[in-house]
């Protein structure tokens, strides 16, 4: 218990309040004086502040009030026995500190703030009444305290904040250190993020470092002259490109579970009647909790429902997969290879980089439906949680980013054959794609953040007929405020901003490796985008937007199987590339290169499905340090259980002695 009465309370949590014209003179029935003192009650540190336009109230829980509410969630945290068991106030010991020495991490912490904030309720005999800037409200018996201020517009926002010794720290070590290139401090990134954006800084900085060879054998390739040689070396770089490939995703694996051990990830907690997570919604099919009561009162009945309920969600996934695949066929797929038939029918190369220009923003605008309409059809579908439900939706937005980001470049490659025109396409779409991206990411928000500010100073311009330039903002959470959130362009429902910077790699991946052979200095443009994309992410979340909620995901999910779907891809377009080098006049004889680029494509094939059983997906200290928590568990299980036993059989022995 000491340790955690030694630790300094940070201010995590702000809640927003319009500003009050009137005030009330009455303090105990003043709305804000009962919330800031109801959140006393629970164990929050409180601190009110008056900004330009709104009221704010800053939320610091000293770990004292964490222990107690992480007992009251029975959140489950990681033992040094490498058990995961529910948290205790009194064995604090017992558990593994996060890298930073805290005991909770973001995840947890963020958890227990919700369930105290979203817990307050009105446990007297009677209603009670609340006044608020000369409007009167009644706080019922049993009513969440909370979610009534949040209907009367009362309170506008709950959000969590920067830890500003932290953000300054990380802004130092991370986002402004540029000598190092793709060295990050990722277990700080984790104590201060959570787990769901360190993994993917860890991906972007692994992915970045293997381009560097990939990158300095296609420049040596471009600057070679390859005229007698270019049948042998372009097969030979095809080759090592897709072993690079099958290499990184499962080097990869070992490297997550690597982060997973070292990192002690708690159970996940599901969102409570009491509470809520912002950001996170349930599915609209029955629950499955409903269908365990119907099970155990009526078994026959229970299963009938239970297989019901099975194949209505596997109906609404097929529905909705079909869907979405017509609407590619039918609508996308025409766009696209209007777009790819002008650009070959064009002259002139400044009317090219204009059309490509265009396109790239009209299709941000279709792709973004698009993703609207998947988030709108899997609420229906029946997933096991929110991370299944986000899986689903990545999987269905990839698909029609994939139809229009690579059918132009299919059209050239498979229709003309026209290798110069094909390269050129490439050039402008890593450069246009890369730029505009990284413009666009960076840029809207701080935009936003820009414009917010000059409304908020010119609405209390007008007010007090002050220049807006004298306004200033004086408290950091009033700007944390009118930062933008990180989310996704499709939407806040399932995916947070990491679906976008996720999108962006996954189809750099599948641009630079599916048309390899017809430009091998793409991995250097993907190399030099990296480094770039490592520091400018790491700026974006540290100075322009606010602090993100954290999401409880130890993986890249869905990420790393459409990555393993772009290599197969790219096996079949390169071997396809290859044969157009071997057969230019377009015969289609089977000839001894031909034959050969056929036998590399199967052999290839069967590396990539079974180079997964040469290299095991996990350390093997991790499965030994795994076996040895288990074996330390059982025997600990094991001596505690005698333990009980005989003291039940000495129990029992004594009161027949005293019987007799």
């Amino acid at each position: 218990m000491n340790e955690l009465e030694n630790e300094e309370a940070v201010f995590e949590i702000g809640v927003v309040i319009p500003r009050r014209i009137i005030q009330e003179k009455d303090e105990s029935s003043d709305c804000v004086y009962v919330l800031v003192e109801e959140f006393k009650k629970v164990g929050f540190v409180v601190e009110r502040i008056v900004g330009i336009a709104d009221e704010f109230i800053k939320l610091a829980a000293p770990l004292e009030t964490l222990g107690r509410t992480a007992a009251e969630l029975q959140i489950k945290k990681r033992t040094h026995i490498g058990m995961d068991l529910q948290f205790e106030v009194e064995e604090v010991e017992a558990f593994v500190k996060q890298p930073d020495g805290s005991v909770f991490s973001w995840c947890e912490r963020f958890h227990c703030y919700c369930h105290l904030i979203y817990g307050i309720v009105n446990n007297g005999n009677s209603a009670i009444k609340l006044k608020f800037d000369g409007k009167e409200i009644c706080w019922e018996t049993g009513e969440n305290l909370i979610q009534k201020l949040e209907s009367e517009n009362i309170v506008k926002q709950v959000f969590p904040l920067h830890d500003e010794k932290t953000r300054k720290k990380l802004l130092r070590t991370w986002a402004l250190q540029w000598w190092d290139l793709t060295s990050q401090p990722i277990d700080e990134v984790y104590s201060y993020y959570g787990a769901k954006i360190a993994i993917y800084f860890a991906f972007l900085g692994m992915y970045t470092r293997w381009l560097f060879f990939l990158a300095a054998f296609g420049l040596t390739l471009q600057l070679t002259d390859l005229r007698s040689t270019k049948l042998v070396a372009l097969p030979v770089f095809f080759v090592v490109v897709i072993l690079w490939a099958v290499m990184f995703c499962q080097f990869w694996k070992r490297k997550n579970s690597a982060l997973l051990a070292r990192w002690p990830l708690s159970s996940a907690v599901g969102a409570e009647p009491g509470y809520k997570i912002p950001g996170r919604r349930d599915s609209s099919l029955q629950p499955p909790m409903e269908l365990l009561k119907i099970f155990e009162t009526d078994r026959v009945k229970g299963k009938q429902v239970f297989q019901r309920h099975e194949w209505l969600g596997r109906f609404m996934r097929f529905r909705n997969d079909a869907f979405i695949i017509f609407s590619i066929i039918c609508l996308q797929l025409p766009f696209e290879l209007a777009y790819a038939h002008l650009y070959e029918v064009i002259g002139s190369d400044a009317m090219k980089f204009g059309l490509t220009a265009v396109y790239l923003f009209a299709i941000q605008y279709i792709t973004k439906i698009g993703g609207r309409v998947s988030v709108r059809l899997i609420k229906n579908e029946n997933n096991e949680n929110t991370e299944k439900r986000a899986d689903s939706l990545v999987y269905k937005v990839f698909g029609l980013y994939f139809m229009q980001t690579y059918i132009g470049i299919f059209y050239h490659a498979l229709l003309h054959r026209n290798f110069s025109t094909l390269r050129k396409v490439l050039i402008q779409r890593l450069l246009l794609s890369e730029v505009l991206e990284n413009l666009v990411e960076n840029s809207l928000p701080y935009l936003k953040y820009s414009y917010k500010k000059y409304s908020v100073r010119h609405k209390k311009n007008r007010e007090k007929g002050e220049s807006a330039d004298r306004i200033q903002f004086s408290s950091r959470v009033e700007k944390e405020y009118l930062k933008p959130s990180y989310s996704a362009s499709i939407g806040e429902e399932l995916e947070d901003g990491l679906f976008d910077d996720f999108l962006e790699l996954a189809l750099q991946f599948g641009m630079i490796l599916m048309f390899a052979c017809a430009f091998p200095p793409a991995f250097a443009f993907a190399a030099v985008n990296n480094i770039m994309e490592i520091r400018t992410d790491a700026l974006k979340l540290l100075a322009i937007l606010r602090r993100p909620v954290p999401r409880a995901a130890g993986t890249v999910g869905a990420w790393l199987n459409i990555f393993q779907f772009l290599i197969l891809m790219s096996i079949c377009t390169n071997c396809a590339l290859l044969v157009w080098l071997y057969d230019e006049e377009g015969k289609w004889k089977v000839e001894p290169g031909l034959a050969a680029i056929l036998i590399m494509e199967h052999v290839l094939l069967l590396i990539k499905f079974g180079f997964s059983r040469l290299v095991p997906a996990e350390p093997a200290w991790v499965r030994a340090n795994r076996a040895k928590n288990t074996t330390q568990a059982q025997d600990l299980c094991s001596k505690k259980l005698l333990r009980t036993i005989s003291g039940g059989e000495r129990s029992s022995g004594e009161m027949k002695v005293k019987r007799l």
